[in-house]
């Protein structure tokens, strides 16, 4: 596994490793608790070192989950975790990235990853009630404070990153990329080169869809979260599965699985591009990393780029509640 720069000079693993679904919103662990935290320590022993969880995923289960498992080599590892939410009895209440409650986030995140130190700490969702500036002061301070190393921001538009970096600079933007979610490559992107901030895609495989493995009739269960996704609606995934059938002809052209190809399409997109897929399968997580050997042509990459032009996508990524939440 080879690396890559974020901004600021970070340096990770050039696949990181989306530890959410280990938690929560994809039905039933095909193992218990040990097991997960032994495919968390192959991820590391693989290579794949760039870690991401969140206080909310749980919540804070994922980071307990995610403390335990780097505890005896915590020196291998980065590890990304996100404030941004508040709670009443296990139940987030909506945003809140008040000064003090980033300072609540950040000290029950260091005690739950059992970590000195943050390594990378994003704002999980923009508070419109919050000015960025105020955020961006007050992860500097626990920056200064040695209690975060770096600083992050997920779902934020061009504008609100560029003002946050005036404050304190932001070493990775977080948002939705894939083949099918190209929406950061007309503002974000852009805005991430020109300032030196690295951009790190989650759900790059498409909350699965473009591994090839969910057919056209699929069901979720209610507590899934791609039971609520519009693109995942019955009419939505039929018209949906031309860009995966394409994506799946492609691979079997090169010997690689649809996985690989859309990894391999995001990492050719730029160098400070790191996608962080999650799985909960040793085997998925060999063939994630297997995509940093695929080399896609020239022409390979051309055809992907114009595919959504060509097929279209069914469907939005949220509902409208999840919608009106980011920032792009």
């Amino acid at each position: 596994m080879h690396t890559r720069k974020l901004g600021q000079g970070l340096e990770v693993s050039a696949i990181g490793f989306g530890a959410m679904g280990m938690s929560q919103s994809y039905g039933p662990n095909p193992g218990d608790r040990e097991d997960m935290i032994g495919v968390l320590r192959y991820a590391v022993e693989q290579g794949v070192t760039f870690i991401d969880t969140a206080e909310v995923y749980g919540p804070y289960d994922n980071e307990e989950l995610v403390g335990d498992a780097i505890a005896p080599i915590r020196d291998h590892v980065t590890v990304a975790t996100k404030f941004g939410f508040t709670f009443v009895d296990g139940r987030s209440q909506g945003v809140d990235s008040r000064p003090e409650q980033i300072r609540r986030a950040a000290e029950g995140s260091l005690r739950r990853l059992g970590v000195d130190s943050i390594d990378l700490l994003y704002q999980h969702r923009v508070d419109p009630n919050v000015p960025i500036e105020d955020v961006a002061g007050t992860v500097g301070d626990l920056i200064t404070e040695g209690k975060v190393k770096h600083f992050g921001l997920s779902e934020a538009s061009a504008t609100t990153i560029r003002r946050a970096h005036a404050v304190t600079a932001v070493t990775a933007v977080q948002s939705e990329y894939s083949l099918w979610t190209r929406d950061p490559e007309s503002e974000v992107l852009p805005a991430c080169l020109q300032l030196g901030i690295g951009f790190v895609p989650f759900s790059p495989l498409g909350k699965g869809f473009l591994t090839g493995t969910i057919t056209a009739d699929a069901t979720f269960a209610a507590d899934e979260i791609r039971s609520r996704v519009p693109r995942f609606d019955a009419e939505n995934l039929r018209a949906n599965q031309a860009i995966v059938d394409h994506v799946r002809s492609l691979a079997a052209d090169r010997g690689a699985t649809p996985a690989q190809v859309a990894l391999a399409w995001l990492l050719a997109q730029q160098p400070f591009i790191v996608p962080i897929p999650g799985t909960r399968r040793r085997e998925r997580l060999d063939e994630n990393a297997g995509a940093t050997a695929l080399a896609l042509s020239a022409d390979d990459l051309a055809d992907l780029n114009l595919l959504v032009e060509r097929v279209g996508v069914a469907g939005n990524r949220y509902d409208d509640a999840g919608m009106a939440a980011v920032g792009l």
